[in-house]
């Protein structure tokens, strides 16, 4: 989890920034939810083929052969079925990304209101780019 600190001139400009990281994030989504169902059906016929072979073989064919290096897991010979599951992991990452932004984004409503906010900035504490804490700087004029 990356955490850091964004300083903003005002309250509409958190919010444009957060409605910006929701598109970037819808996007991103689905392109992978595109991907994801390619993905399917292409591990569905695999498993029909694989089925069949083992059917008429009489050996059941292995899907896995997977080893841990230095706490990474590497598959050899990744089949499509490997690709399917590593997608579905990133998809539901990007869903939840999806909603702790709009979560944010509804928090931020009372940010239309706040008006002239010069001599003010705005300190953004983000995690993993969602904002989660909001520090309110006065700047005095010399």
């Amino acid at each position: 989890m990356a955490v850091s600190l964004k300083e903003f001139d005002s309250a509409i400009e958190i919010v444009k920034a957060v409605d910006h990281e929701i598109s970037e994030t819808k996007n991103t989504l689905n392109g992978y939810l595109r991907r994801l169902e390619e993905i399917r059906a292409l591990a569905e016929k695999s498993r029909r083929v694989r089925e069949i072979v083992s059917k008429f073989t009489g050996k059941k064919t292995v899907i896995e052969s997977e080893v841990s290096i230095s706490g990474i897991s590497l598959v050899l010979e990744a089949k499509v079925v490997h690709e399917l599951v590593a997608l579905e992991e990133v998809v539901r990452s990007q869903q939840e990304r999806l909603v702790e932004l709009q979560k944010a984004r509804e928090g931020l409503k009372w940010a239309d209101q706040i008006g002239e906010t010069e001599g003010v900035k705005f300190l953004v504490l983000e995690k993993d780019g969602i904002p989660k804490k909001i520090l309110l700087r006065f700047m005095s004029e010399f």
